[in-house]
């Protein structure tokens, strides 16, 4: 098992920068892929960003050349980095661990946290 702690969300304007950490404890977080998700009110969840054990990343196309998400296994820390932001990122965001399949697509595992609040307005 892994429990999950996001924190760094807050009220920005469009065109500023936060960045996202979630904090693991328990079993070893170096072994699962995590992911960042997000949920929009009215939305469904979906899927940020992943980075694999080794470093190896993939984003949405909404994302990419804005978010990085980078990990640090030796400290159970993972992170997303958002530059540029616009008012449709305005969501909870979640870190989840989980994996991929044989399809390189990400699983997510029933291990969430409880979201941190990301309000992108001016």
């Amino acid at each position: 098992q892994v429990q999950l702690v996001e924190s760094g969300g807050g009220l920005v304007q469009p065109g500023g920068s936060l960045r996202l950490s979630c904090a693991a404890s328990g079993s070893a977080f170096s072994i699962y892929v995590m992911g960042w998700f997000r949920q929009a009110p009215g939305k469904q969840r979906e899927l940020v960003a992943a980075i694999t054990t080794g470093g190896t990343t993939k984003y949405a196309d909404s994302v990419k050349g804005r978010f990085t998400i980078s990990r640090d296994n030796a400290k159970k820390m993972l992170y997303l980095q958002m530059n540029s932001l616009k008012p449709e990122d305005t969501a909870v965001y979640y870190c989840n661990a989980g994996r991929y399949d044989s399809a390189y697509k990400y699983i997510p595992y029933d291990y969430w946290g409880q979201g941190t609040q990301v309000t992108v307005s001016s």
